[in-house]
């Protein structure tokens, strides 16, 4: 039995949720091999753990820089305020009228305000 099928199996729960989780850490696994999940012995255990592993990926998202010139719309929608919606305009903008400048042009796209782009600030980048 694998190392998760047995950690599983020791949690006592219901088929549905040993299922559930085990999907959660197989994909993780997966996703970061280069890091092994480990076994706990209550559900609580390691429901804070992939809490804490999905915090340290939205941390290293929020962190990372936006080149507003080359960004997908995935990229765009990481920062605060904005959605998809607004992630297109902004992709569609720039088709439309060129690179942006500098960061403050963010602002001629519909939709898109001062305090929208003072929020992100810090994380915009204009580059070609």
């Amino acid at each position: 039995m694998s190392a998760y099928k047995e950690c599983l199996h020791r949690l006592k729960l219901t088929w549905l949720t040993k299922i559930t989780l085990y999907l959660i850490v197989a994909f993780s696994a997966i996703i970061n091999s280069a890091q092994a999940t480990p076994c706990f012995d209550n559900p609580q255990m390691a429901y804070n753990y992939l809490l804490a592993q999905e915090n340290l990926k939205t941390q290293a998202l929020t962190q990372r820089g936006v080149n507003i010139n080359r960004a997908s719309e995935g990229e765009l929608t990481s920062l605060n305020g904005i959605g998809s919606s607004k992630a297109q305009a902004i992709i569609l903008y720039r088709e439309m009228f060129g690179d942006f400048k500098n960061v403050d042009e963010l602002a001629k796209v519909k939709g898109i305000g001062a305090k929208t782009i003072e929020k992100n600030r810090a994380r915009l980048q204009v580059q070609n």
